[in-house]
């Protein structure tokens, strides 16, 4: 869904919401596809989300489909009826807009669904309902100028206020560095965060001082012309130098707190990681990573599958020693490893678009912080000493 309509925005980063039993179909008069849980820092007490994957907070994205009984109703009934908390103006704004779509193709509000129908919706966020408190909480300030600025995050602070974080966050700090900025609202979904990274992720971050510097910056991550490389720490000595990582992920069955590849395809959405091989230290090896997709948890759900999770990556076992020798005093190393960098070993290190106002090519660089420079420096000594 990748139509930019006027007011309405039809982001590719909106959540997709589903309601599935298993594989059977619910015998109600629709279901729902492709559900993507809410984000981490939106629902910290259910699970983890990084979105490396990069999602939007300005619009959601609901996808239906009518069952094959469905009786005739109209479309907005039909929506409000399965969208409790939203209101049949919003969803009659979005049919003005042309955001709900039949089969690919715009209706309106007195649209009658028809059986196996495929309705998708897009609205923009409403205004948060939780007041936003500025606080004044320190930011790595990399750029900034009148559209647009760049945050180098620290690992340990949660992006946006959210179930059990509603301060200490970056979008608290925001509302306080913006406090005296004429136009911006931390509570106007149209301004603010145009991605994301997880909670436990450092780097870089690019924030939209006005609604038409995020929909330029949304629509360069959703044509894939932005430049985005991590740089991880790794579990095992990759064989390659560089290679590609190509698996559709979606949520993991059996644990949905976590992400899986799905290698036939039939699950998930698609998903590419780029890797070089940086460093090969002992047991482990720092890779940069260049994500072509978006997903949630891409890079680590790619690294574990491909058999190298990231180090000290404790939802997806890579905060156990997985490779080296059984001997008390690596065993005492690897544990002063994970003291020295107590979360996952991942870092968005650069960052590069087309300005939205003046059209000119921007690209940051974070170098490593400290904690990730102390972890490789250790390894470089281990490496050097036993080889």
């Amino acid at each position: 869904f990748d139509r930019y309509v006027p007011g309405i925005f039809a982001s590719p980063y909106g959540r997709n919401n589903v309601f599935t039993v298993g594989k059977r179909e619910m015998v109600l008069s629709f279901k729902m596809d492709d559900w993507e849980m809410p984000d981490d820092e939106q629902a910290n007490a259910f699970f983890e989300s990084e979105d490396e994957f990069e999602r939007s907070q300005t619009y959601e994205h609901f996808r239906f489909t009518a069952d094959k009984k469905q009786t005739p109703i109209r479309i907005d009934k039909f929506l409000t009826d399965r969208l409790p908390h939203t209101s049949r103006n919003r969803i009659q704004q979005a049919a003005e807009a042309g955001c709900i779509l039949i089969d690919g193709q715009p209706v309106k509000s007195n649209y009658r669904v028809k059986p196996s129908d495929i309705i998708s919706i897009v609205m923009a966020y409403p205004r948060h309902e939780t007041e936003i408190v500025p606080e004044d909480i320190p930011l790595d300030i990399v750029y900034e100028d009148e559209d647009l600025l760049i945050i180098n995050k620290p690992a340990g602070l949660v992006v946006h206020p959210g179930h059990g974080n509603y301060t200490g966050t970056l979008v608290n700090a925001l509302a306080f560095h913006f406090k005296d900025h004429p136009y911006y609202d931390p509570s106007d979904p149209r301004l603010g965060l145009v991605h994301r990274i997880d909670k436990d992720t450092s780097g870089l971050l690019v924030i939209a001082k006005k609604p038409e510097a995020k929909t330029d910056l949304g629509r360069q991550f959703f044509n894939k012309t932005t430049q985005r490389n991590y740089v991880a720490l790794t579990w095992g000595i990759l064989k390659e130098d560089e290679g590609r990582i190509e698996g559709n992920i979606g949520r993991d069955v059996r644990d949905r707190l976590k992400m899986c590849v799905f290698a036939d395809g039939e699950q998930g959405k698609p998903a590419v990681t780029h890797y070089r091989v940086l460093e090969r230290l002992g047991y482990v090896s720092l890779v940069e990573c260049r994500l072509e997709t978006g997903r949630t948890h891409q890079i680590r759900v790619h690294m574990k599958h491909l058999g190298y999770p990231v180090f000290n990556d404790a939802r997806y076992g890579g905060d156990q020693i997985l490779k080296g020798q059984p001997f008390s005093r690596y065993k005492q190393f690897i544990q002063n490893c994970f003291a020295v960098c107590p979360r996952q070993a991942l870092h968005a290190q650069t960052l590069g678009f087309i300005h939205p106002s003046t059209g000119k090519e921007m690209f940051f660089k974070a170098e490593l912080p400290d904690d990730m420079r102390q972890l490789t420096e250790k390894w470089r000594i281990y490496s050097s000493t036993y080889g």
